[in-house]
């Protein structure tokens, strides 16, 4: 019960991300249509972007041990972390220093076992150069001495057994994932940079530096509907005002994104004879099913449109689709129809 759990939750993350690829089999390859060098003056300018950079402090804090159930929810135990943390979309990072383009090669942090961040929001331009990048899906490509992790739209998604991409690639190894799909000129996105100097075991005698970052645009690989993913781990914060929340979420929750590039989405309802998700993207007057592959991507179908509204006034409805799923003590699907 708790994996459909899992499932059903993920939907929440769906609504409106056309963003950031799992692993590094989602990413095009091959030669781009255009490319912005984000380490120069120009290419930053094309985005309208800053690079704003930041060193992060290593704290000691409260936590829990392991306990029955492997949990954090033992004894009292002292731990670390780091300071701040900057990946979300909306942290604050107004007051960090402001770097030029062209120095991100410069030597950065304290050195020794240390850890950093570089920030810009990128903006879509009209143009580059003679390339337009409406529906474009957009790859960013960086290698930092000596790791990164790379935030986008402020989350990091990770896949089970996945090298690149948004976590770790390698030692001095390129980072390359896709930032944005079916993108439009105007359109802004957040990247959040995390540096870490290593070997983390035999922390060295230098400093963490950029070796290079750019943007590639592909025109063919954009998908023109919404699609399924590789399974993977997104961030989850919860905020507990109640204690009677852990029994809903427990200490250690899970959510996990399997599909993006819809209008909205509500009404999950998993079927588990079937072991499928049926949901609404009411705005698009449908309703999705999705199958699960393990770790791989699911299937996502069409189960059936109109899931609503069908009338010749209809393009005066911003919502003629359906919304809530239920299944009724027969299996039956209950289909809440509204017409917003």
């Amino acid at each position: 019960m708790k994996k459909y759990f899992l499932l059903i939750l993920a939907i929440g993350l769906l609504n409106g991300l056309n963003s950031f690829a799992q692993t590094t089999a989602d990413t095009p390859k091959g030669q781009p249509e255009a490319m912005i060098d984000l380490a120069t003056a120009e290419g930053v300018k094309l985005v309208n972007g800053k690079w704003r950079y930041s060193d992060t402090r290593i704290i000691e804090i409260d936590f829990k041990g392991p306990g029955p159930d492997n949990q954090p929810t033992g004894a009292a135990v002292k731990t670390y972390d780091y300071m701040p943390h900057a990946g979300g979309a909306d942290f604050d990072d107004s007051h960090w220093q402001v770097i030029d383009a062209s120095t991100l090669n410069a030597r950065r942090s304290t050195g020794r076992l240390c850890f950093n961040w570089y920030r810009i929001k990128i903006t879509i331009p009209e143009r580059i150069d003679n390339f337009d990048p409406t529906g474009a899906t957009v790859v960013f490509e960086t290698a930092l001495d000596d790791y990164a992790e790379i935030w986008v739209d402020g989350e990091l998604s990770r896949a089970l057994g996945q090298m690149g991409g948004s976590v770790i690639s390698g030692w001095n190894a390129p980072n390359r994932l896709i930032v944005g799909r079916n993108v439009k000129p105007g359109q802004q996105i957040q990247l959040g940079i995390f540096g870490a100097n290593g070997p983390l075991s035999n922390p060295p005698t230098n400093f963490i530096w950029m070796r290079y970052a750019k943007l590639d645009f592909y025109k063919s690989a954009a998908p023109a509907v919404p699609l399924a993913l590789t399974t993977a781990e997104v961030n989850v914060e919860i905020v507990r005002r109640d204690p009677a929340m852990d029994a809903i979420v427990g200490p250690n929750p899970k959510i996990f994104k399997l599909a993006e590039g819809f209008k909205f989405t509500e009404g999950p309802v998993w079927v588990r004879e079937g072991k499928y998700l049926l949901f609404s993207d009411p705005n698009s007057n449908v309703i999705y099913k999705y199958t699960p592959e393990g770790n791989s991507a699911g299937k996502l179908d069409v189960f059936r449109t109109p899931s609503g509204y069908s009338g010749a006034d209809i393009v005066e409805y911003g919502q003629p689709g359906s919304n809530g799923l239920a299944l009724d003590p027969q299996g039956r699907l209950t289909i809440n129809e509204h017409g917003n």
